[in-house]
């Protein structure tokens, strides 16, 4: 299926349901994406009650079907209505949180070019109206989801920009970033790196 941006321009995924190719099942990881295993930790934290937050629905206007047989439909054609924004968005403890997940297989840094110009922008914007925003990356080879603030990621995206290096160093997101270890229940427990980076005083 042929799935494009607004204005024509074909959409070639990097977004995390994109690419879903099986990885090796482990204790640590039992072969789930990123993106799985968040869905998974918002709906504990929303069964428990701990905060509410969902996987944004990206708007898509079909444009062609066909019809092999009259009990099935394929789609052909589709567009995006609009340039999406961030992942996931929700509330917890009374603030707006709005992130971004992102994986890679590079093992030393984390490429710039998964993430584009409109979802910084978004970032900068909840960021001015003081909703918490961050970004979740998984270095999926190495087995390793960091949170990492978005003034960081911002700073890089706009060093990017006026000519810098095109991805952010393993070291300095180790450094600025959070580790965020995985577990059974929840999977990528975030919200307790959240509570400590932007509730602790």
């Amino acid at each position: 299926m042929a799935l494009k941006y607004p204005g024509g321009k074909e959409y070639r995924g990097n977004r995390l349901n994109a690419a879903r190719q099986p990885m090796a099942a482990d204790y640590a990881n039992r072969g789930m994406t990123l993106e799985e295993d968040l869905n998974a930790t918002n709906e504990y934290y929303r069964e428990r009650g701990i905060a509410v937050v969902y996987k944004k629905p990206t708007p898509v206007q079909i444009v062609r079907v066909d019809y092999p047989k009259r009990s099935a439909a394929v789609i052909k054609e589709a567009y995006f209505r609009q340039a999406s924004t961030t992942d996931y968005n929700g509330v917890y403890r009374g603030k707006y949180i709005d992130f971004e997940a992102k994986e890679t297989k590079n093992k030393t840094a984390f490429p710039l070019k998964n993430f584009h110009a409109h979802q910084i922008r978004h970032m900068e914007q909840v960021m001015a109206h003081g909703g918490i925003c961050f970004a979740i990356l998984r270095f999926s080879v190495l087995n390793e989801t960091y949170l990492l603030d978005a003034s960081h990621l911002i700073a890089r995206w706009n060093e990017q920009e006026a000519g810098g290096r095109k991805s952010i160093p393993k070291r300095e997101i180790e450094q600025y970033g959070h580790y965020i270890p995985l577990g059974y229940q929840p999977r990528i427990d975030y919200i307790s790196v959240v509570e400590k980076v932007y509730f602790t005083v």
